[in-house]
């Protein structure tokens, strides 16, 4: 994403944690079906991720419906955009549109972009198949974001989850919670990350460290632990 939409693209305050440090992002509690204010959290599925593809040097988003009242039928388009390869995370579909999350893992400020943009602009990215533990482990940092992941004690990892089959780590709390429904529900906090390439992906229920408080984001690896 460049500084076009990095202008418009609204900076957040940070919070300290356990083995992070937390940033805050949008809440979709109150959107309507034509808005576009967050991904959503799913227990029982893992959030998609995708790409920008090369088929234009620009992306732009479009904006929500509410936004659109003036000119009700048509998406008019916002200055932010994408280029070809930026990653993002894909949430509800609209029409010919999806809502997207943007943050880079590489920007020195903390930006991150949410809006609509055009579903054929996008191909889904597969995470990691069958990641090792040694893949997990090490200092994940982003823009006012780091998580350390150690070695624990019977295979498992000291942040609290361990890999399941499908190759995606999930935790609720400190691990002794299960990973369900009723523990959301309760209000626990939920873990769920991914490994793409070299970068570790995560995402919260947005339960983990007080009202608007997430870690939900792109990690790259600043160096691994043995």
């Amino acid at each position: 994403m460049h500084d076009g939409a990095r202008r418009l693209a609204q900076a957040s305050p940070v919070a300290a944690g356990l083995f992070v440090v937390f940033a805050s992002s949008f809440a979709a509690a109150d959107q309507g079906p034509g808005d576009c204010l967050g991904v959503g959290f799913d227990v029982q599925h893992p959030v998609a991720i995708a790409k920008i593809i090369a088929d234009e040097p620009q992306v732009h988003f479009v904006k929500d419906a509410s936004d659109n009242a003036v000119c009700p039928g048509r998406q008019l388009p916002r200055l932010a955009y994408l280029v070809p390869g930026d990653l993002m995370l894909v949430g509800k579909t609209r029409g010919a549109y999806s809502c997207v999350s943007y943050q880079s893992a590489v920007d020195r400020k903390q930006y991150s972009t949410v809006g609509w943009v055009r579903s054929t602009s996008l191909t889904p990215v597969l995470p990691t198949p069958s990641p090792s533990r040694a893949d997990w482990i090490g200092a994940w940092i982003r823009a006012g974001g780091k998580i350390t992941i150690k070695k624990g004690p019977r295979d498992r990892l000291r942040i609290g989850g361990e890999p399941i089959a499908n190759g995606i780590l999930q935790f609720a709390g400190d691990g002794s919670a299960p990973f369900n429904q009723a523990s959301a529900d309760a209000g626990d906090c939920l873990v769920r990350m991914q490994r793409i390439a070299d970068l570790l992906v995560v995402q919260d229920n947005e339960a983990c460290g007080g009202a608007m408080v997430t870690i939900t984001g792109f990690y790259r690896r600043k160096y691994r632990r043995r």
